[in-house]
């Protein structure tokens, strides 16, 4: 009992600091816990995928090749550990042939896009922004009647990840936003989407999905986020 009356008179005594430290216990067992759910959902996600993987292939048909284009500085900077920590997993247990490009500055995507040779699947990972650059380059190309049909997949590692939300709801849980859209390619179902084509007097056409911003209304969006 005299034990716990010590322990009461510190804690009045130190009322402020115990009231921190509190707080700070609070906080770290949430995060944990958080992490925690996080593992969960990666393993599920990772079993799932293991599914696609285990399943036999004729000897005769290829193993599908995936392109990623990734953005590694979406969301901040921080959609390559996004991607490698969430995405990756899923597509190497599936059993696809993946090569990632990772983009170093913007309007590489399209270039890319312009000159890369056949591919099974192309996967687009960052946000808005490297989904218009993907569809862009596609468009331009001279073959790009047959070259359009392959399926483009989107993995939401943007800021703004505008038709994640169209095509499946979103979360503020990152992890279960990515695991989903990874798994939803594997699953190999697709809808058609309108694409909208801008032209200039001299310029390339343009091309995007869900919308396209530039001048000072685009600038001060970016400037936004810092």
């Amino acid at each position: 009992m005299s034990r716990v009356v010590r322990i009461y008179k510190t804690l009045r005594n130190h009322w402020k600091k115990s009231t921190v430290g509190f707080c700070l216990l609070t906080y770290g067992g949430n995060w944990i816990y958080g992490k925690h759910c996080d593992n969960l959902l990666r393993r599920a996600a990772c079993q799932e995928a293991q599914v696609f993987g285990d399943q036999l292939i004729h000897p005769n048909t290829a193993v599908k090749k995936a392109t990623v284009f990734l953005n590694p500085a979406a969301c901040k900077g921080k959609a390559r550990t996004l991607f490698e920590k969430n995405a990756a997993p899923i597509l190497h247990l599936a059993g696809i042939d993946v090569t990632i490009v990772k983009t170093d500055y913007e309007g590489q995507a399209k270039k890319l896009l312009e000159l890369m040779e056949n591919t099974d699947l192309i996967i687009v990972a960052g946000g808005d922004g490297t989904l218009q650059e993907v569809i862009t380059g596609l468009l331009r190309r001279a073959d790009q009647a047959s070259f359009s049909k392959i399926p483009i997949g989107f993995i939401p590692l943007g800021m703004t990840n505008t038709l994640s939300q169209i095509l499946y709801p979103q979360t503020e849980n990152k992890v279960q936003n990515i695991s989903k859209a990874t798994l939803a390619i594997l699953s190999g179902e697709t809808i058609p989407l309108d694409v909208l084509q801008i032209k200039g007097e001299q310029e390339q056409p343009v091309f995007a999905l869900t919308g396209l911003r530039w001048g000072s209304y685009r600038d001060a969006a970016g400037e936004s986020t810092k």
